[in-house]
């Protein structure tokens, strides 16, 4: 696999996540970087979500990631500033992050891979559409993910990964 191939893996990667969000939320995409044998491709949520909504829309995240077959690798459970991390089997790492007023950014870095060049992005942002390096925080107002109240059966939140052991064979 080449950098383009793995570029593209990775915007297949996003484009799942983001269809497995409903309802889905305004999205643009960030910059994307490249070193001697890794691209890292990212996101911006634009929707606003609110306090009382983001530990659906993180949990939605992880049981999409776990169903994909990717390892919850690491869970941050900040109030203001949580993530999460995840790699797939093939060594790709994906990470979740809530940053300043509350904005969602996605990132993929794929493993390294042969240098070749690399292609934009090939999926049109469902919102809109800033040059990266210029997105403002979210500002576009959903009904459901920007809602001031708790879903009435909430999503569980993230809950960190298992502790790595060996089976002793005991219980």
């Amino acid at each position: 696999m080449d950098m383009r191939h793995a570029a593209r893996r990775a915007d297949q990667m996003l484009d799942a996540t983001f269809a497995a969000i409903i309802p889905e939320v305004a999205w643009s995409h960030h910059i994307t970087t490249t070193s001697s044998c890794v691209v890292k491709r990212r996101r911006k949520i634009m929707t606003v979500i609110s306090p009382q909504r983001l530990g659906s829309f993180l949990g939605v995240v992880q049981r999409h990631w776990t169903k994909s077959g990717y390892e919850i690798t690491s869970v941050n459970k900040s109030r203001d500033m949580p993530a999460i991390f995840a790699r797939s089997p093939d060594g790709f790492q994906l990470a979740l992050n809530v940053g300043y007023a509350g904005q969602a950014s996605f990132e993929v870095a794929t493993p390294c891979v042969a240098k070749s060049p690399v292609d934009a992005p090939r999926t049109p942002p469902n919102g809109p559409a800033y040059p990266p390096g210029e997105i403002p925080t979210p500002n576009v107002h959903s009904a459901f993910w920007s809602a001031g109240t708790p879903l009435s059966s909430p999503s569980p939140s993230p809950t960190p990964p298992p502790p790595s052991r060996r089976s002793t064979g005991g219980p």
